[in-house]
């Protein structure tokens, strides 16, 4: 069985109405107010993929039980949007800080060998070579 990646647009209208428990005209409502972009086919059918039903579950969600009009839908919408850029950014930088963690302590030992080496055969020949 193959994975159907989460952004494939599958599902029509009325099968996710179904499946979130709105009628349709509530998605279409969405729809107009850019909570929800679904795909369109070739014959301008509405299709939408399993990412585009858990946003409408999470539409849903909001509305019913946490009570937010849709504005307030919009504003969360955002603010998970920005957390989720905050989250990537902030990945990026943990990896950035650790390959940064490992080119110093690199450094560190390359300078510690260097130091030892100049204890060793004195500092005067390695300006020889400089």
């Amino acid at each position: 069985m193959t994975a159907i990646p989460q952004d494939e647009p599958l599902f029509q209208i009325s099968v996710v109405a179904k499946i979130i428990g709105v009628h349709q005209q509530t998605i279409r409502s969405y729809e107009r107010l850019g909570l929800v972009q679904p795909a369109r086919s070739i014959g301008n059918t509405r299709l939408f993929s399993t990412r585009d039903i858990d946003q409408l579950g999470q539409i849903v969600s909001w509305t019913t039980d946490l009570g937010l009009n849709l504005a307030g839908v919009e504003i969360m919408m955002r603010l998970h949007r920005q957390i989720k850029q905050l989250e990537e950014t902030n990945k990026t930088l943990t990896a950035d800080v650790e390959a940064l963690r490992e080119q110093l302590t690199e450094m560190n030992h390359d300078s510690e060998n260097t130091y030892k080496a100049e204890k060793e055969y004195g500092a005067d020949f390695f300006l020889r070579f400089s």
